[in-house]
């Protein structure tokens, strides 16, 4: 299986996923902190990739997605968006709706 492979593999299998810089405990970057952070406040339980313990994802997930930049979002095997787009969700609360029907 070659990564690209496992990346649409990883997707399918997690309802909510982040593919960030750095951990939601540590994150590396302030666009991948302020996601997070959306995330927790909408008490999403989500599974996450540090791309930069893992440069093959790094490279290889813009490809899949055909998003330039991390973080990436993926609800339900879709990519939602990074940093700007999570958060204008959230503003207008269409964000929690989506975690809410992924997480049921």
């Amino acid at each position: 299986m070659n990564i690209e492979e496992k990346l649409r593999e990883q997707i399918k299998e997690n309802n909510i996923l982040i593919y960030m810089k750095g951990t939601p405990y540590e994150p590396q970057c302030g666009f991948s902190a302020r996601t997070v952070k959306i995330l927790i406040e909408c008490e999403s339980q989500f599974s996450y990739v540090d791309v930069l313990e893992n440069n093959d994802v790094r490279v290889a997930l813009p490809k899949v997605s055909d998003w330039p930049t991390f973080p990436q979002v993926f609800i339900n095997g879709e990519l939602v968006g990074g940093a700007d787009i999570i958060a204008q969700m959230n503003e207008s609360g269409e964000l929690k709706k989506l975690i809410d029907s992924a997480q049921s």
